[in-house]
């Protein structure tokens, strides 16, 4: 019913104008001093200007959501004339404070929809002509209980208004922060998957890369000695089965990420590092590229995230340095490690025989290289030599790393 009549406004404000008309008719009809001290009703004549001024007062109330301060305007100068008119010159005095009903519920509804100084305004100025207009020409002496009685409900029919319109301004406040941290918790899981699916996408490219450019190099040699040399051709191809069996376990370990945590074998093989770095530069060295390692000495376990991208760093620079220089390259791999920061140096002399369909590169191998050492709030040098070649210097953090790395 109440859902109803929210859908039907008009039809509410209908009936609440017909209450509102038979509460001033009864309490018109009052006798409220009787001997006993008890109300009698239906002992005192209505009579027909009476009943003519609430039914005007009251059927405006119909409009009181659409222009809500013309109706109080309205029915306030209704309630102040009958107070003031002689009706009929026998309607008593204090029968025709009930007109001012139609009043309060007018002066509810401007305090319930306009701001909290409007509203003190005009309830205060409403309730300044109805109260006096009833202690002038209404009941006497002016301290009767129905000028006290008007001034109570025009004063409650403000502070009630008021009241309701602050509660509708909390609900929506709490409401509108509820949708803003609904959309901020979006937002922010958004730009975790965008981050989650940038790592992802630099792991599959390092992996790809890596791997694809040993097993195109060893593929070749294969296939130049096949005939000549069958024993060199098939210890090349033993080589680029091994490089795509790496490759694999690194995909599939690298793709183990985009399960959920209920999904079935998830991978267990730990993410490869600075541990396995020998294996790396050895698959290099197979495919025909002469690499020195200059490594620290131990000075403890890198944070894991450190150690990972220290390794994607030498793997993509030596990838790179096997695409771009090619077979019979120098290259050498650096790494420097004091209590701030771990550096990595790759670089080559460019003597190396490129071949004449060697790729010219997307760029995408070095944007990753930067974006992960970004990430540990480190930072990626990579350009040309004087002399031939090309050097990536990436210095990355070991204070910083274990916040990078703990999610």
């Amino acid at each position: 019913m109440r859902g109803w009549l929210r859908a039907h406004p008009y039809v509410a404000d209908a009936l609440l104008a017909c209450g509102t008309f038979v509460v001033v008719l009864v309490g018109a009809a009052a006798q409220p001093h009787s001997v006993d001290g008890r109300p009698h009703f239906g002992e005192r004549q209505l009579h027909a200007d009476l009943v003519s001024l609430a039914a005007l007062s009251c059927v405006v109330l119909v409009l009181r959501r659409r222009m809500p301060l013309p109706v109080l305007a309205f029915t306030t100068f209704v309630t102040v004339l009958g107070l003031v008119l002689d009706l009929d010159a026998g309607a008593p005095s204090d029968q025709r404070s009930s007109l001012s009903m139609a009043t309060v519920v007018a002066l509810y509804t401007v305090c319930a929809r306009t701001d909290r100084s409007f509203s003190w305004r005009v309830g205060a100025t409403t309730v300044f002509v109805v109260t006096g207009a009833a202690m002038l020409y209404g009941a006497q002496p002016w301290y009767a209980q129905e000028n006290l009685g008007t001034l109570a409900w025009c004063a409650l029919a403000a502070a009630v208004g008021d009241a309701v319109r602050s509660r509708r301004d909390f609900v929506e406040a709490i409401q509108e922060r509820a949708e803003r941290a609904e959309r901020t918790r979006e937002e922010e899981a958004r730009r975790r998957v965008a981050e989650e699916r940038m790592r992802i996408a630099r792991e599959l490219h390092d992996v790809v890369a890596h791997h694809i450019a040993l097993v195109n190099v060893q593929a070749g040699v294969a296939s130049h000695v096949l005939d000549r040399r069958p024993d060199q051709a098939k210890e090349a191809l033993a080589h680029v089965r091994e490089a795509s069996r790496h490759a694999l376990d690194e995909l599939q370990a690298t793709v183990g990420l985009l399960r959920q945590s209920g999904d079935p074998a998830a991978p267990t093989e730990p993410a490869p590092g600075l541990g396995v770095l020998d294996d790396l530069v050895e698959g290099f060295v197979r495919a025909g590229l002469t690499v020195e390692l200059d490594l620290p000495e131990t000075g403890g376990p890198l944070p894991s995230a450190v150690d990972l991208t220290a390794y994607r760093v030498v793997q993509e620079a030596l990838t790179n340095v096997q695409k771009h220089v090619g077979t019979g390259a120098h290259a050498w791999v650096r790494l420097a490690r004091d209590r701030a920061a771990l550096d990595v140096t790759v670089f080559d002399d460019g003597g190396g025989q490129a071949p004449s369909s060697a790729p010219t590169g997307s760029g995408l191998g070095l944007r990753g290289m930067r974006e992960r050492a970004a990430a540990l709030h480190g930072s990626c040098e990579a350009g040309p030599l004087e002399d031939g070649g090309f050097r990536v210097h990436v210095r990355l953090p070991l204070q910083a790393a274990p916040e990078e790395g703990s999610g």
